[in-house]
């Protein structure tokens, strides 16, 4: 009977799970941090969202974590996107590198930035090859500031970029590239004039996840930043709130602007994609 008992389809019962999921696990916490972000301890509905904004030492987290997630961001999608092109036809090597390059993904970034305070600490072994060769004279202080926890987020963040970008453009048909070459391209203007345009769709994909696992730093902030200077992230300020002050209506207010503002920068990279791009979203292979 195909799934059809007295003419109704039970295949739609297959999507009850799913559904309960998304209730229970997105649209439910979602609704709930609305209506608490919207109880404050004191003052009106929108006197969270007022005070965040009236207060230096809460809206400039906005600014800080900006700055270290987008250059964060772009720096991953330039190193990445040459070495997938590169190694964009299927080959030992590639599995080899791709294999090797999911092992910061699993390790988690707690992990990392442990091992970075471990390697790049004063007494580290980083500082203590460069002592030993009398490259420098006195260890270097590469801890507790925004170069650490970039570093920490390039590590973790970087094999996320290239195994999208890979995936993009080996789905590219490669008989694109070989028909530019018979009309005398040459390599870079291949990558340029046929690559390139195809994967704008991947690039602003790429750059959204990657944004917004950047954006959402904390652990790196906490261990190898300065939490309470120049590494004070959002989260910390949601963190901070929720469970050092016990606030947590204002807790869920951080935490809604700060999807608030993932929110616009992942809608202003669409917008740019489709001013910029207008065509499907892959070569193809078929």
């Amino acid at each position: 009977m195909n799934g059809a008992v007295a003419g109704r389809d039970l295949r739609v019962l297959l999507l009850i799970p799913a559904v309960l999921a998304v209730l229970l696990l997105f649209i439910y916490p979602f609704g709930y941090g609305v209506i608490l972000s919207l109880k404050p301890a004191e003052g009106g509905w929108a006197a969270n969202y007022a005070r965040f904004f009236s207060e230096p030492r809460l809206y400039q987290t906005i600014g800080t974590t900006l700055l270290i997630s987008l250059p964060v961001t772009i720096f991953n999608l330039l190193i990445a996107l040459p070495m997938a092109y590169l190694l964009r036809v299927p080959s030992t090597k590639q599995r080899l590198i791709a294999a090797a390059l999911v092992i910061p993904m699993t390790l988690g970034t707690v992990l990392v930035a442990q091992g970075m305070l471990t390697y790049l600490s004063p007494n580290g072994w980083f500082n203590r090859t460069l002592l030993g060769f009398g490259l420098i004279s006195q260890p270097l202080q590469l801890l507790h500031g925004p170069l650490a926890v970039i570093l920490s987020l390039v590590i973790t963040g970087f094999p996320f970029a290239f195994l999208m970008l890979l995936s993009y453009v080996t789905g590219i048909d490669p008989s694109l590239g070989r028909a530019a070459a018979t009309l005398g391209a040459s390599p870079s203007a291949q990558f340029k004039r046929v690559y390139l345009p195809l994967l704008v769709p991947g690039l602003v994909t790429t750059f959204c996840l990657v944004f917004v696992q950047a954006f959402a730093v904390f652990p790196s902030a906490v261990l190898l930043g300065s939490p309470a200077g120049s590494t004070r992230v959002i989260s910390l300020a949601a963190y901070e709130a929720a469970y050092e002050d016990f606030n947590y209506s204002m807790a869920s207010s951080i935490a809604l602007i700060m999807g608030a503002v993932q929110l616009v920068v992942v809608l202003l990279a669409l917008a740019i994609r489709r001013a910029a791009y207008r065509g499907p979203a892959s070569g193809g292979k078929g």
